[in-house]
């Protein structure tokens, strides 16, 4: 259980979770998606409770588990439009059924999902989990582009992110 957790996001910022395994990073990351309830405390969004309409709080965040929730039968194009595969290098890919994949490159595929959803707020938990060198920068890459943009992201990783202008919280 998370005790004494409280941080404040906006616009164009991002927030690093780090902690030991079973720390509560993916908890957390759970709570603010709406997946798991709050035994306690409060989530806001601009200042209004951030669940009393789930709709729209689930409207406006992208979500990466550990799981990538890649579809085997569909082919990589099927799962996002042409151009969200080149940022992830995988339009070569694009007519080649996901079950094909390497597990790097459906977590790639997983993540340009998410950098072509259009959702402010992106929850990731573990995203750079299989990911090569080349890949992790493309990934840190469409994360400096989505801040840029105005958009905010929430991350748990135990592998080193250099971005700026990131705030890290220890669990």
């Amino acid at each position: 259980m998370l005790k004494g957790v409280a941080f404040a996001l906006g616009s164009g910022g991002m927030l690093l979770l780090r902690g030991e395994n079973g720390a509560g990073k993916s908890t957390l990351l759970r709570a603010i998606a709406g997946l798991t309830p709050l035994a306690a405390g409060a989530l806001l969004w601009d200042n209004s409770p951030a669940l009393a309409d789930r709709a729209a709080h689930a409207a406006r965040i992208a979500w990466l588990g550990h799981l990538d929730a890649v579809k085997p039968a569909l082919t990589v194009a099927e799962h996002v439009p042409l151009a969200a595969l080149k940022p992830v290098g995988l339009e070569r890919f694009a007519a080649l059924p996901a079950r094909f994949l390497s597990a790097g490159q459906k977590r790639r595929l997983a993540i340009a999902r998410v950098a072509a959803s259009g959702r402010p707020l992106w929850l990731l938990d573990e995203p750079t989990t299989g990911l090569d060198a080349a890949s992790v920068d493309r990934f840190a890459a469409l994360c400096m582009a989505h801040r840029a943009a105005g958009g905010m992201i929430i991350a748990s990783t135990h592998t080193p992110l250099d971005l700026p202008d990131m705030e890290v919280l220890a669990l």
